[in-house]
């Protein structure tokens, strides 16, 4: 499951994930509030294998492995120190099957050499049918905390876009075979992240689901009304849900209607999001008529429906446990929206798309319009948090946009996507 996302469009819709096996790869959207662009694999296996690439060896020195997490946006994201170079981040993709570290980290730590080493790249292909290859590489080691993993097979990737769209450095997106020795524990309520040696006999409460895939791919039967899915449990998606309506025919209560431009990673695609009209439920949880975005891939669980949860993934007996402490139906918000999706660097926002409709449409704002200030201040101030909590609070943007050496000021509203 690989995708990025380029945009910046706001909360909650969309999603930073996507499909991705050496040869297909999905997108999704982030939606924050303008569009950015990230990359993201999932699916992915070694080219000649049909199982996923495994650590070497696990090892936990402690029975209880708490790593504390900050939320950005829809994400968990943990730190690690191990040497004189950390911190390091990472964010955790329970829809990919492949670790991605950048070539800084990977060759800090290069693993191994010789015959049985990794080598070549792998392909994967864009929603858009685009093509292109990722290098393969080998870590001698990778420690979080107390854990520790050795020998993991990895692809090569800059990080980048990833790092300016949540405004921290990016190290590494973590696959979930990387977890395969370990209960893996996403508490997004508690902003951590736990790992338990798989064996371990506690007693975890919530639902469980028992997801039986012979790639150990946390896929779960959720219901859409009277109706029963196949849904990914995908943790770097930035969606609420992401939606394969064939063969369903959903009710939608508002929508489906173009959002966001959405990127891949060969190239951009258009968002489409709605509100159902029937409620999703996973387990005992009900979500009451979620935001939705529309896709024409494999179906998902993103960040914003987990972000209500801690998850519990145990690979050994091959289920998830889900946990919340009220059973209350979940409503989610309202998805604002300026109107304007970009692709961003940290001197200045590239125009990607344009809502249609939208105010920003009707100030002719266009693709590749440079936006270099928001409401007067340059846009390396602006990361994630900051942007969302705007969106999220303001009725009004000021864009300043750079022609040349001109400058000029646009203002556009901030508006309810879907209501």
């Amino acid at each position: 499951m690989c995708a990025w996302l380029r945009s910046f469009s706001n909360r909650p819709a969309s999603s930073l994930s996507r499909h991705l096996s050496p040869v297909s790869c999905r997108p999704s959207p982030v939606t924050c509030f303008l569009f950015l662009s990230v990359l993201f694999i999932t699916g992915c296996t070694w080219p000649g294998s049909r199982r996923p690439s495994l650590p070497g060896r696990t090892t936990l020195s402690s029975p209880l492995v708490i790593l504390p997490a900050q939320t950005i946006g829809n994400y968990l994201l943990i730190e690690a120190k191990w040497d004189r170079y950390g911190p390091y981040h990472f964010l955790i993709d329970t829809g990919s099957s492949v670790t991605l570290v950048t070539p800084a980290l990977a060759r800090r730590y290069p693993g191994r050499e010789g015959p049985g080493a990794p080598a070549g790249t792998v392909r994967v292909t864009g929603a858009n049918g685009g093509v292109t290859e990722l290098p393969r590489g080998s870590l001698r080691r990778l420690e979080l905390g107390d854990a520790r993993f050795e020998d993991v097979d990895v692809l090569l990737y800059d990080c980048a876009p990833l790092s300016a769209h949540l405004g921290v450095r990016i190290d590494g997106v973590l696959g979930f075979p990387l977890f395969r020795e370990t209960l893996l524990t996403l508490d997004y309520p508690g902003s951590r992240v736990v790992l338990q040696p798989a064996r371990s006999s506690l007693l975890v409460p919530g639902t469980n689901i028992a997801f039986n895939d012979a790639r150990k791919t946390p896929l779960i039967n959720v219901r859409l009304g009277d109706r029963s899915l196949v849904v990914l449990i995908d943790s770097l998606s930035d969606a609420t849900f992401s939606l394969n309506p064939v063969g369903l025919a959903p009710r939608f209560a508002y929508g489906p209607k173009v959002g966001a431009t959405v990127g891949t990673i060969s190239g951009d695609r258009i968002q489409r999001v709605g509100r159902l009209g029937e409620t999703v439920a996973i387990g005992d949880y009900a979500f009451t008529q979620p935001v939705v975005d529309v896709t024409d891939e494999l179906s998902a669980i993103g960040g914003g429906m987990l972000k209500y949860f801690s998850v519990t993934f145990d690979q050994l007996h091959d289920r998830v446990t889900f946990y919340r402490d009220a059973r209350d139906p979940i409503v989610t918000p309202p998805q604002r929206s300026a109107g304007i999706s970009f692709n961003k660097t940290p001197a200045y926002w590239r125009v990607a798309g344009v809502v249609p409709q939208s105010s920003a449409e009707a100030a002719g704002v266009q693709p590749g319009d440079l936006v270099i200030r928001i409401n007067g201040d340059p846009v390396a101030k602006w990361d994630l948090r900051r942007y969302e909590q705007l969106i999220a609070t303001s009725g009004e943007l000021v864009l300043t946009f750079l022609n040349g050496t001109t400058e000029s000021e646009k203002r556009v509203s901030v508006f309810e996507l879907v209501p």
